[in-house]
C-alpha cells in the first residue's frame, strides 16, 4: 500500500468530500476535505514548476492556518520533504536550521518578514533558498517573493504525479534546543503511518468528531494529531495562538469533542471567569502533555466536571508514547498511562536492566512511529536509537500493571548528598500552594551536598514568601528534597511545548546554594 501522506488525503477526499476538514478561525473561512485537497494540488503543481523535485526540502514559517495543512500535504504529494519552522525563533536560529537542512524554499507569512528580508539579504551564505513564497496581502508583499495566492489560483487541481516510497522522508522537525543546537528529527511516511495509527486505535477519536488545534503546528504535539484527525474525517478547528477565553470561546461555539493543552494552558484556563457556566457539552476530554501533569491539576478539573487525559511522547516518537484514559486517568491521577497500541515500553537502569516495579528509570520506546534518525548526526543517532529501541532521557517508575509515571528528564535531575531528587515531584507539591501559579525546581552546587534543590515560584500576589514556601514542604517530602531557597519571577520561561527552560533558569539562578 502507498503510505504517502499526500496520497492518503486523497483517499480521505474522495470518501469525504463534503465533509467539513478545516476551520481556519483566523480567516474566518472553512474548508471541506474536496476543497483542501485542491488546493494541496494546485499548490504541488505550482512548486514543481518552480523547480521542487522528490527530496528537496520545502521549509515552512507559518501560523496554524490552511497554508500550513496546503504545503504540508502538498510536500508529501511531490514527493519533497516538508520542514516546519518554529516561528518563535530569530534570524540567527533559522539560519541555523535551513542551511542545515538545505532548504531551497521557504514558505512564510508576511507577520514574519522581519526574519525573513534579514535572511534574504545574506544571501547563499545563509540560506540555500531560492523560492522565497509570502503568504500575505499584495500589497506588503517583497518584490523578490512569490504571492502563495497566486501559487494556488494558477495551480493545476489535478493530481500530480506521487513518486516517493513509504520510506522516503516525510518531515525533518527540529527539537527544541534547550540544551545546545536543535537537531533535524527525521520522520518518514512510514513512520508518521505508524504514529497516526497508534493514535487512533489507542485514543478516542472518531470520524464525527471535531478536533481544536491550539499549539503551534510546528510542534509534533499538534501536527500528528492533526495528520490522524484529517485521516478518519474528523474535522479539525485552527487557533493561531494560545488564548484562554478564546479557547473556551471556540470550545463552545465549535462544539469541540477533544482537543489538546500543556499544563501551563490548563492552568490559564481555570482562571477564566465562569468558564462552566458556558455550554460545555460536546467537549468530552482534554489532552494533556509535554510536561507531568499535576494530579491536583487534574483533580480541580474534574471537579467541573472536565476530564484530563494524559498523554506522552516526543518529537523523535513522531508523538506516541504512552496514553491514559477513561476512569483510569482518574484513578491514576498524575500518571501517563501505558504504552499505546503499538508502542512497547520499558523502565531500565543505567545497565539497561528493567527496573523492578515501583523503581525509577529511564524509558525506551520501541515502535514503527520512532524517527529514523537525526540529519546529518551519525553521532546522535547512534546514542538515541539503539537495538530498535529509541531512549528518551525521561526518567519514571513503572508500576507492577505497566503504568507510567513521569519523574524528569535525566539531565535536570539533581543529586544531592548522593541521593536522585526529581524536580517534577518537588513542583507537583509546590503548586498545591495556594499562593504558587507555577513553579520550576533546579539544582544549584553546594559545597555539602553537591547539589541543592532551588525553586523559582511565579506567585498568585506578593503576600506569599520565600519562608512561606519552604515550611510549606515541611513532612511534605523528605528533607533532603526540599528546596534550600527560593526566588520569586513574573513568568517561568517554557519553550513553544510548555517545557520550562531549566537551562535559562540555571544560568539565571547560578547559585551556589545556601546550604
Amino acid at each position: 500500500m502507498n503510505k504517502n501522506l499526500g496520497e492518503l488525503f486523497r483517499r480521505r477526499a474522495y470518501i469525504t468530500p463534503d465533509v467539513e476538514a478545516i476551520v481556519d478561525l483566523a480567516k474566518d473561512q472553512r474548508f471541506s476535505y474536496a476543497q483542501v485537497n485542491e488546493r494541496i494540488n494546485a499548490l504541488g503543481h505550482s512548486l514543481a514548476a518552480r523547480g521542487v523535485k522528490r527530496g528537496d526540502r520545502v521549509a515552512m514559517l507559518l501560523f496554524n492556518g490552511i497554508e500550513f495543512i496546503d504545503t504540508f500535504y502538498a510536500a508529501a504529494k511531490l514527493g519533497a520533504v516538508a520542514v516546519p519552522l518554529n516561528w518563535r525563533l530569530v534570524a540567527d536560529e533559522l539560519a541555523f536550521i535551513l542551511k542545515d537542512c538545505g532548504a531551497t524554499s521557504l514558505i512564510y507569512g508576511v507577520e514574519f518578514i522581519d526574519a525573513v528580508a534579514d535572511l534574504h539579504d545574506r544571501g547563499g551564505a545563509a540560506t540555500d533558498i531560492t523560492n522565497w513564497i509570502e503568504v500575505g496581502p499584495a500589497d506588503k508583499r517583497q518584490v523578490w517573493a512569490d504571492p502563495y495566492d497566486s501559487l494556488i489560483s494558477e495551480g493545476d487541481t489535478a493530481e500530480p504525479d506521487c513518486p516517493s516510497d513509504n520510506d522516503d522522508l516525510m518531515f525533518i522537525m527540529y527539537t527544541s534546543g534547550t540544551t545546545g543546537l536543535p537537531k533535524g528529527v527525521m520522520h518518514t511516511h512510514n513512520t508518521i503511518f505508524g504514529a497516526q495509527n497508534n493514535v487512533l486505535t489507542t485514543m478516542d477519536l472518531g470520524p464525527r468528531d471535531r478536533y481544536l488545534i491550539v499549539l503551534p503546528l510546528f510542534h509534533v504535539g499538534a501536527l500528528t494529531p492533526i495528520v490522524s484527525a484529517m485521516h478518519c474525517g474528523t474535522s479539525v478547528v485552527l487557533m493561531r495562538q494560545f488564548d484562554p477565553v478564546g479557547m473556551w470561546d471556540v470550545i463552545e461555539k465549535e462544539r469541540i469533542a477533544t482537543t489538546l493543552a500543556v499544563p501551563a494552558m490548563l492552568n490559564f484556563m481555570l482562571t477564566v471567569p465562569d468558564f462552566d457556566k458556558r455550554d460545555l457539552s460536546a467537549l468530552r476530554n482534554i489532552l494533556s502533555g509535554a510536561s507531568p501533569v499535576p494530579a491536583a491539576l487534574i483533580e480541580k478539573y474534574k471537579a467541573y466536571g472536565i476530564e484530563i487525559e494524559q498523554v506522552y511522547g516526543m518529537t523523535e516518537t513522531g508523538g506516541p508514547g504512552c496514553y491514559i484514559g477513561g476512569k483510569d486517568a482518574i484513578e491514576r491521577a498524575g500518571s501517563t498511562g501505558r504504552g499505546y497500541m503499538m508502542t512497547d515500553v520499558r523502565v531500565v537502569d543505567d545497565d539497561l536492566n528493567d527496573v523492578p516495579p515501583g523503581e525509577p528509570g529511564q524509558i525506551l520506546l520501541r515502535g514503527d512511529h520512532n524517527m529514523i534518525g537525526y540529519w546529518n548526526r551519525p553521532d546522535a543517532t547512534a546514542e538515541t536509537l539503539r537495538d530498535g529501541w529509541l531512549h528518551t532521557g525521561d526518567v519514571a517508575i513503572m508500576d507492577k500493571d505497566g503504568f507510567v509515571t513521569m519523574h524528569d528528564r535525566i539531565k535536570d535531575m539533581v543529586i544531592s548528598g548522593g541521593e536522585n531528587v526529581y524536580p517534577a515531584e518537588i513542583e507537583n507539591v509546590l503548586l498545591q500552594h495556594d499562593g504558587v501559579a507555577d513553579v520550576a525546581v533546579i539544582g544549584q552546587p553546594s559545597e555539602i551536598w553537591g547539589e541543592s534543590t532551588f525553586a523559582v515560584v511565579v506567585r498568585k500576589d506578593d503576600s506569599t514568601t520565600e519562608a512561606e514556601i519552604m515550611k510549606y514542604c515541611d513532612g511534605k517530602m523528605a528533607s533532603f528534597k526540599a528546596p534550600k531557597g527560593v526566588a520569586f519571577i513574573d513568568v517561568i520561561p517554557r519553550n513553544p511545548t510548555g517545557k520550562p527552560l531549566k537551562r535559562v533558569l540555571r544560568e539565571q539562578f547560578p547559585g551556589p546554594a545556601l546550604s
